[in-house]
């Protein structure tokens, strides 16, 4: 019997990007504590990544027949990362720090095999450049409800596509996952066919 597809995320972005893919899948969130995951001393690609495998790793040990996807999104400025905002201030000064300036945007994510052994994940960056923001615009933008399960405080693929001037890479990877990297890898691997019919390209292994 052909292995399942898992994604490892509660995030609907993620999983309507796959859906868009054409894939089947679960969705059967980790429930890791990243507070154990250490970022001193750790780059923030390679911290990214750590996270991404951490929470493939937990959902493929409980299910070690299906293949499972982990991810994890951060928005980096100068160094400094930008979280998921709290509060309309936190969000203000966020969004004021990103204005006219460009940004990263690095997913870490991990595609994991438990029975089989394999772990394959890599970190994606795209380069983010905001428009010069007036303070009108700010202000309508943290009064949505948008900002605040979003690191950095914006979502490109909705009404923050406003903020967006250009970005240079990988558009999926700003909404949350790599699809054409995650794609090539299970077609490298012989894990989907196209032009298989109605239920998707994914056929496990």
């Amino acid at each position: 019997m052909p292995s399942e597809l898992i994604l490892a995320s509660k995030s609907p972005r993620r999983s309507a990007l796959l859906r868009q893919a054409g894939l089947s899948f679960k969705v059967i969130p980790s429930h890791i504590d990243e507070a154990l995951v250490p970022r001193a001393q750790t780059s923030p690609a390679e911290y990214v990544l750590k996270l991404a495998e951490a929470k493939a790793g937990d959902v493929s040990k409980k299910h070690p027949d299906c293949w499972v996807i982990g991810a994890d999104t951060i928005v980096l400025l100068e160094n400094d990362i930008l979280g998921k905002p709290r509060s309309k201030n936190e969000a203000r000064r966020m969004l004021m720090r990103l204005s006219g300036k460009t940004h990263q945007v690095l997913t870490g994510y991990a595609i994991s095999h438990g029975a089989g052994g394999r772990l394959f994940s890599e970190t994606v960056t795209t380069l983010v450049h905001f428009k010069e923001l007036a303070e009108k615009e700010i202000e309508w933008y943290i009064h949505t409800t948008e900002p605040y399960d979003k690191a950095g405080g914006y979502a490109i693929q909705e009404l923050g596509t406003f903020l967006v001037k250009r970005i240079s890479g990988s558009y999926t990877n700003v909404v949350g996952l790599p699809v054409c990297e995650v794609i090539d890898f299970f077609y490298r691997e012989g894990l989907i066919e196209f032009g298989s019919g109605p239920n998707g390209p994914f056929k496990g292994a």
